[in-house]
């Protein structure tokens, strides 16, 4: 029987923001802290491509009254610092580098890394590079293409390719610029990537998705440039992070979409399981939080339990 949210109010609490630097990688990473200031950090949780970790505050809040949490904002997006230099730029190794620089930065135990879309990809890279501090990943819907795919976008002759897809196109031709956050809040409302969203997490994302434009108003902190990018750079390979690691990974897998190609059972990778969420799209995060948030705990539990 397919899961289903549970009714009732979500206790949503407002996070500490940090600032960690990370000068190796040449700035700083924006991270909201939720949870108690004297456990270490239990939880990495890293966003999707466009959007920063305020979106996701109705999904991990909740979860704070047991656990300390931190959502970064990845490079190009939110408060974050670090440079967006797209000349040559091929994969998101680069976000997986940062993350793992951040996991750098914590002193504690070993930790779940969870994150959504390219987040979890991201995510997924950075454990792959240092194993030794994970317990366990959840990643909802996360970008891995077929295995040929990923070959093929490392050949020369083709490692461009996805530079022509619609979501490159599309990403440069999005609106950026906003008289007011209530002027976005009514242009996003119900459409596109947004149908479905409930107001209050939309609002969130706004609310470190714009800052203020050089001539006035407001304009997208994530560049349609830098999301185009992110869009473009394929040549990564997912499948190999997986193998590198042994700790468990559950991946949540939207039934209508076209992110996450990795099969029920994955061949040769007994610790990747892959529950496709029935009626769920990409961004089931926002849709359906508390299915989301209960495979959070669940990982978190069992990693308390080991």
């Amino acid at each position: 029987m397919p899961r289903m949210p549970r009714p009732g109010l979500t206790v949503v609490s407002e996070p500490r923001r940090l600032t960690v630097d990370l000068p190796a990688r040449g700035g700083a990473m924006a991270v909201l802290d939720w949870g108690d200031l004297d456990r270490p950090v239990d939880l990495v949780f890293a966003h999707a491509n466009g959007f920063n970790a305020l979106t996701y505050r109705h999904l991990l809040a909740p979860l704070a009254d047991r656990y300390r949490i931190w959502a970064p904002d990845l490079r190009g997006h939110g408060a974050t610092t670090l440079p967006t230099a797209t000349e040559g730029r091929r994969g998101w190794n680069d976000h997986g580098a940062d993350l793992a620089a951040l996991l750098d930065a914590t002193d504690g135990p070993p930790m779940v890394l969870a994150g959504h879309s390219m987040g979890g990809t991201a995510g997924l890279l950075a454990a792959a590079a240092r194993p030794e501090r994970m317990r366990g990943l959840v990643l909802a819907d996360p970008v891995i293409m077929t295995r040929q795919a990923v070959l093929a976008f490392h050949l020369p002759l083709l490692r461009d390719l996805p530079r022509r897809s619609p979501l490159v196109v599309n990403a440069l031709k999005r609106r950026s610029e906003f008289d007011s956050r209530a002027a976005a809040l009514a242009a996003y409302r119900g459409r596109g990537a947004f149908k479905g969203w409930p107001d209050a997490v939309l609002a969130d994302y706004l609310a470190d998705g714009l800052v203020p434009a050089p001539d006035g108003g407001l304009t997208l902190a994530c560049t349609s440039q830098w999301e185009a990018s992110n869009y473009a750079a394929q040549a990564h390979d997912p499948w190999r992070a997986m193998r590198r690691l042994t700790c468990p990974i559950h991946i949540l897998k939207a039934e209508a979409g076209l992110a996450c190609h990795v099969p029920q059972p994955p061949r040769g990778l007994p610790h990747v399981t892959v529950e496709t969420l029935p009626g769920s799209t990409h961004f089931l995060p926002m849709l359906q939080p508390d299915v989301v948030r209960d495979a959070l705990r669940a990982m978190l539990e069992a990693a308390d339990a080991a």
